[in-house]
């Protein structure tokens, strides 16, 4: 009798040309979906067509509208008291510079066994594999256990999406969450993330020709103050994580002023802070909040501060039983071992970490570094095979 992982090898290798044809398909047609920070109801349309056919099985599909054309779904099959969480989300970033791609980047193209396209890598080829994985086991009869998709509006832009799902409890008793974002061609699963605080800084002046600057305010001279003062303050968040680092913080983008022969009225400075779970976002807020107010005690200053949809860091265990039974199933399945690391980018599960429940939260998918690049792409190879991952691991998730 074969092993166990030499038969999961021999499954893999056997797939038909049907079958692998109906994966690409789907993630082609995926691809072809504009749903550049929009019209991912276009997608929660294509999805839902697939598991129509399903119902009789008892599969739910939930659409929830965030705002007009944007709709998160959840997909619910099987049954049972415990959940396993999957998660794709829908939008992709601008495709750029056109004259960059060699191809369509909106038509899937296969060259060299990559499949091209915006979406590829981050992250419909996830999104793609988990559904052919949902599917194949509806169509053998082969659910383990209640599963939940959760595909999801606005990550590109704020986690707007699993917010949502999330805060009306659609996220609610899971037991475990598997986030299909890329993990470096399956190579890497990460337990926990950095969080994202960006700020906006407003200066009010008062403008007056630059012959008679007594008489104006000037807004750019108190932004500056603040950009001079914010960098000492922020350096005090000093401890390291172990996994992620240090808290980081870039100023990023300024703006102020209307000409060059005025006293500028006004100015906008943005920051971009990416934290560490020794420091929670209100800690944050805080040192912020209290710098802008120190400001506006001396005379004429008028700053304002606000904050663009913040996420908290994930924090994680590498060595949790999820975890665990992540890198044993693909250690029957792949020849090189798991790596379990850190991200530094936010992801969906900052806000999923918030349902009620004790669960942990991992990011595994097909997908490499090409996200948010030209020519973004994703190994052919590497996403047939990330659908027999996800049915082996829910199986295992139920066992």
């Amino acid at each position: 009798m074969l092993s166990f992982s030499h038969e999961l090898k021999y499954i893999f290798e056997e797939l038909t040309g049907v079958e692998k044809q109906k994966q690409i398909d789907i993630l082609s047609n995926l691809i072809a979906i504009q749903s550049v920070n929009n019209h991912e109801d276009q997608v929660a349309d294509y999805i839902s067509s697939l598991f129509e056919p399903y119902k009789s099985q008892g599969v739910k599909i939930e659409r929830v509208t965030y705002a007009p054309h944007r709709d998160s779904l959840v997909v619910t099959i099987g049954k049972g008291e415990k959940v396993l969480g999957l998660s794709g989300h829908e939008d992709v970033v601008d495709a750029g510079d056109r004259q960059a791609w060699n191809s369509d980047p909106f038509k899937a193209t296969i060259k060299d066994g990559k499949l091209y396209g915006r979406g590829a890598t981050d992250m419909k080829s996830g999104l793609a594999a988990l559904i052919v994985a949902m599917i194949d086991m509806l169509e053998s009869d082969s659910v383990p256990g209640k599963i939940k998709l959760f595909a999801t509006v606005g990550e590109e832009t704020g986690e707007y999406g699993a917010a949502q799902l999330t805060k009306e409890g659609y996220v609610d008793g899971i037991s475990g969450m598997l986030i299909a974002e890329p993990g470096n061609e399956m190579s890497e699963v990460g337990f926990t993330s950095k969080g994202v605080i960006d700020y906006i800084i407003t200066s009010i002046g008062k403008g007056a020709h630059s012959s008679q600057p007594e008489k104006g305010i000037n807004a750019i001279d108190h932004l500056i103050d603040f950009a001079n003062e914010v960098k000492p303050l922020m350096a005090q968040f000093n401890k390291v994580d172990p996994v992620l680092g240090k808290l980081t913080h870039v100023q990023s983008l300024f703006n102020g002023g209307e000409q060059i022969n005025s006293v500028p009225a006004k100015a906008v400075i943005k920051g971009n802070i990416r934290t560490i779970p020794e420091y929670p976002n209100k800690v944050v807020f805080d040192a912020l909040n209290n710098l802008v107010g120190k400001l506006n005690q001396k005379e004429g200053y008028e700053l304002s501060i606000r904050y663009s949809f913040p996420e908290e860091a994930m924090p994680g265990d590498a060595n949790s039983p999820f975890i665990k039974l992540i890198k044993k199933v693909h250690d029957q399945m792949y020849d090189e071992p798991l790596v379990a690391n850190g991200q530094s980018g936010a992801s969906d599960g900052s806000e999923f970490l918030h349902a009620k429940g004790d669960f942990s939260i991992a990011l595994l998918g097909p997908g490499n570094g090409t996200a948010h690049q030209s020519n973004e792409y994703v190994d052919v190879a590497v996403y047939h095979k990330s659908v027999e991952f996800y049915k082996q691991f829910a199986s295992a998730f139920f066992e």
